[in-house]
Parts: structure tokens; C-alpha cells; sequence
């Protein structure tokens, strides 16, 4: 059988790499299921290995997409058929730009029927960071204070919600103020357009120049660099992006803050199966309890559409919702 897949050769802008082309799609093997993809959101993750900066440990050609949802069609030997036919997230397997993915059965993680299509494929890249930083990176509690820059992201508002679910007090931070009722209204306790109000003096005022408890980067360069000001005497300064493309200073940082930096990848490959799945089932239960919402989706496209759909969410990102390839 051959399906249509999102495919590049080399490393650069994707409306130059990406390809549509078909691939022949073969039989699950032991362990594993074979999925018939529904929808998969376009992320700034998604993008960035395109351009080459993961290009050590990227083998080429490759197809692209971390997150997605779909329908089993098929199991390989050892795994059970009562997978065949229910929504599943496949994960840690083959990119998701494709209309069937290969991924192992004991990864997958299954969706309940109250959670819809376009939410369920947002649900592993921004909520697992977001909630294993908050639990378990960071271990924070009530009373502590967490600054957040480019918090109008889909992940920064999954920290603002957090707040309100663990009980710690957030500071969001950006450069505007198009995202700052919807930041209050998720359980930010404030909202700073650095556009205007000088960060470090705004974030000493409201902790009565103690600081805050720690502080997530997402920009790099000097937006980044700055957070370390923010700190209290033993704060954390969390690195996890680098949106800017410029690093932080280092050297500054080191000197004010216990560094820490936060790749999924490095959780993924160190967590139990077991864990895994806990992760999932609470972050599924805050869902279903309607305290925590994903980013709604905008504009969806056909994988065919691809370069159009990737222009389209690099110019919208979290103005008109999540831009999804469907299949």
C-alpha cells in the first residue's frame, strides 16, 4: 500500500525542502501499530529541525511532526486487537506528516471520546513540558513565584492555567498586549508588555524586590539574559527555546541563578512506561475537567497544502488559533 508523506531532502526554509510524495507503508512488526493519521497541529518544534538546527542528529531525508491523533487500523504480532479502531496519540515513533504512522504499542496513548480530534493532537509537546517543568524540573509549590517570557505562546498559556492548578503565583511576560486578557484570565497573576515598562524594575516592585522563585526562557539573546535579573538569590533560571536563533548570556546567568535547561527529548528517553502514561491520563483528566484548554484551531489544511499551511501558521501563530494538516 502506498499514502501520501511530507518529506525533505536537505536543510533550509520549508517552502524550499518540503516535498509531497508517496511511500509504501508495510505492516506493523512485533510491537508495534500501524495508524491512519486524522489531523496534526504545525508547532514551532515541528519547523525548526526543517531548518537545519538539529542537523547533528537528524538523518535525511526526513518527514517531519512530533504530535498527531489517529485511528489504528492495524497491530503487529504480540499486540492486542483491541487497540484496532480506537483514537490514539502515536508517539516517539515516525514524523506524523504522513497519512499512517508506525508507532510502539506500548507509547501510544489512547483518547477518550470526550476529548475532540484537534485538542487531542496538541496534547504532547506544550502540556507534557509545561506540567513536567512545573512538577518536576522546577518542583514548584504554592507561594512561589514563576516569570515567563513570550507567554502568549501555546505553552505559555498552559504555564498561566498551571498556576491556577498547582497554586504558584505567574508573571507573564511579552511584547504586546494581544494575549493579556486571555493570560488573566487563565490564572496569570499579571501581565508585562515590555514594550513599554522596563522588566526588571516591574518584576522587583511586584515581589518587593525579593525577586521570584524561578524563571523560563523561550527568546534567548538579551530578552533572555534578562530574566536573570528577576531572580531571587536562589532562583532558577530554566532555558527552553530559543526563538530569537541568539543564545543567552551564559556567563552572566551562571553567575545570578542555577541554570537548568529542559529538552522532551532528554525526559522522554530517561521516563518509565508507567510514567509516561500517568503523565498523559493527568494531563487527560485536567482536560475532561475543563481545567486546562489547548489552543483552538484555525485554519486546517490538506498535507498536499503543506508549504501553504506552514506559511500560514508561521505568519498566525496564536492569532487565529492552531494551524492543523488533516489528512
Amino acid at each position: 500500500m502506498e499514502a501520501k508523506c511530507v518529506k525533505y531532502y536537505s536543510f533550509g526554509s520549508p517552502q524550499d525542502v518540503l516535498t509531497v510524495e508517496n511511500r509504501q507503508i508495510h505492516q506493523p512488526s512485533y510491537g508495534e501499530t500501524l495508524v491512519r493519521m486524522i489531523t496534526r497541529p504545525i508547532n514551532p518544534s515541528d519547523l525548526i529541525p526543517i531548518h537545519g538546527s538539529y542537523s547533528h542528529r537528524i538523518s535525511l531525508p526526513a518527514i517531519p511532526g512530533y504530535e498527531g491523533v489517529g485511528v489504528v487500523e492495524e497491530v503487529g504480532p504480540s499486540v492486542s486487537g483491541e487497540l484496532i479502531g480506537k483514537r490514539v496519540l502515536p508517539l516517539r515513533g515516525e514524523g506524523t506528516w504522513q497519512e499512517y504512522v508506525r508507532a510502539s504499542a506500548e507509547l501510544v496513548i489512547p483518547i477518550p471520546d470526550t476529548i475532540d480530534n484537534f485538542t487531542a493532537a496538541q496534547l504532547y509537546i506544550n502540556p507534557v513540558t509545561a506540567w513536567v517543568i512545573c512538577t518536576e524540573i522546577l518542583r514548584l509549590q504554592p507561594g512561589d513565584i514563576l516569570l515567563v517570557n513570550a507567554c502568549g505562546s501555546s505553552v505559555g498559556r498552559i504555564f498561566a492555567q498551571l498556576s491556577k492548578i498547582i497554586g504558584f503565583e505567574l508573571i507573564a511576560v511579552g511584547r504586546n498586549d494581544n494575549h493579556t486578557k486571555d493570560l488573566l484570565e487563565f490564572g496569570a497573576s499579571c501581565v508585562i508588555n515590555t514594550t513599554n515598562i522596563s522588566l526588571v524594575n516591574e518584576v522587583q516592585e511586584l515581589t518587593n524586590g525579593r525577586g521570584v522563585t524561578a524563571a523560563i526562557d523561550s527568546i534567548g539573546g538579551s530578552a533572555g539574559t534578562e530574566l536573570a535579573f528577576c531572580l531571587n538569590p536562589n532562583g532558577t533560571f530554566l532555558s527552553i527555546g530559543l526563538l530569537s536563533g541568539k543564545p543567552v548570556d551564559w556567563k552572566i546567568i551562571s553567575q545570578k541563578a542555577l541554570v537548568k535547561i529542559f529538552h522532551l527529548r532528554h525526559w522522554n528517553q530517561q521516563v518509565s512506561v508507567e510514567k509516561w502514561h500517568k503523565t498523559f491520563e493527568q494531563l487527560i483528566d485536567f482536560l475532561s475537567e475543563k481545567r486546562l484548554k489547548l489552543t483552538k484551531p484555525g485554519t486546517q489544511y490538506d498535507l498536499l497544502n503543506v508549504k501553504e499551511a506552514v506559511l500560514a501558521a508561521q505568519a498566525h501563530e496564536n492569532k487565529s488559533g492552531k494551524m492543523f494538516l488533516n489528512s
